[in-house]
């Protein structure tokens, strides 16, 4: 009869407990059921670099919360080595704890009010406990002062689940993103010290290649006109001096006869025996010359520079620049008088413009 009452109590009891169990099952399954994925989501780094420390990490959605009826009051992205199963956090340098809020967020509920937690290693953080208002629109949650993972070119992940109550217990949607370190791209060039320097007599632009013609001709001299022609020369440096343009050689010459060269400068004179060049755009006497072009910042020396002053001094600078400068090109003007006294000739001379950088 003992035997019987015991074995009736055991019955009972084991009854009582399953049916508790089968009750608890609906309730816990109604709780996942609710949940739904949290859509066009993705966590953007601002720096991949390995352990790079304060960088920005910005959650965001294209779509809004999924949540209904249900304000939030927590978020948190969890990160792990893996998307799914136990959480690893990623080993070495990777940090939270000094993770702020770069902003206060947007489309989970309240637009004021949420502040950051660092309290749990591995994870970014925000609450709202009195958060009331329904999550609407796109999300963006933005942290300043992560510190990445140690190891490159490795994926890890962000766990996002959003919570009905201010301490990330109750569960309300979810999803997953994945980040990953990579290794910086070191990209190198050498820029050695350059001049570039052309003389011709024609050239397209500044550009050298372009150049053609080494021979000026001046014609047949007269008293009553003045003789003209023109050259070019283009020029550029990266030397922190910029650099000098000097004029070398002798004045026109026929065996042993010569025409004078205006050594101290002045006007060309029809009449008189004068040698002279200038770099200046507007002469009108004669009409020759033009401005310099190009994107550089030479200019022509004053001796050499001035509309209508003509001169020649051998190793004179005629234009330079202080600093380093893209390309310019000069037009040089050449003049030629002679008088009445100038023996009959073919005279000539040989110019060497010098370009010297100041590195």
């Amino acid at each position: 009869m003992i035997i019987n009452k015991l074995v009736k109590k055991i019955s009972n009891a084991s009854i009582i407990t399953l049916a508790m169990g089968l009750a608890l099952v609906p309730v816990f399954s109604a709780t996942l059921a609710s949940a739904a994925p949290i859509t066009g989501r993705k966590l953007t780094l601002s720096s991949s670099a390995p352990s790079a420390t304060g960088v920005n990490y910005a959650f965001s959605t294209t779509a809004a919360l999924p949540t209904t009826g249900t304000p939030v009051k927590s978020v948190q992205i969890q990160f792990c080595t893996t998307a799914s199963g136990t959480c690893t956090t990623p080993s070495g340098t990777f940090s939270t704890s000094s993770a702020t809020l770069a902003s206060q967020p947007t489309g989970v509920g309240a637009a004021a009010g949420w502040t950051a937690n660092t309290v749990t290693a591995g994870s970014l953080r925000i609450l709202n406990a009195s958060n009331a208002t329904n999550p609407t629109g796109n999300v963006t949650v933005s942290w300043n002062g992560v510190t990445n993972p140690t190891a490159t070119n490795t994926t890890f992940f962000g766990r996002v689940t959003t919570y009905s109550d201010s301490a990330w217990t109750t569960a309300v949607d979810s999803g997953v993103v994945a980040v990953s370190t990579a290794s910086q791209i070191q990209v190198a060039l050498s820029v050695d010290e350059t001049l570039t320097f052309c003389t011709g007599i024609s050239i397209t632009g500044q550009n050298c290649g372009t150049v053609t013609g080494s021979l000026v001709n001046l014609g047949t001299g007269s008293t009553t006109s003045t003789s003209t022609g023109t050259s070019v020369m283009a020029a550029s440096t990266n030397g922190p001096g910029g650099y000098t343009i000097t004029v070398n050689g002798n004045t026109l010459q026929s065996g042993s006869n010569s025409i004078a060269a205006l050594g101290s400068g002045g006007a060309s004179v029809i009449g008189q025996s004068q040698f002279g060049i200038n770099l200046a755009g507007s002469n009108t006497t004669p009409a020759i010359g033009s401005a310099i072009t190009g994107t550089g910042t030479a200019a022509a020396l004053t001796n050499y520079g001035t509309n209508n002053n003509f001169r020649f001094t051998s190793g004179d600078s005629v234009a330079s620049v202080v600093t380093p400068t893209n390309a310019n090109t000069f037009t040089i003007s050449y003049i030629a008088n002679i008088d009445g006294l100038t023996p009959a000739g073919s005279y000539s001379t040989n110019l060497t413009y010098v370009a010297t950088p100041n590195f």
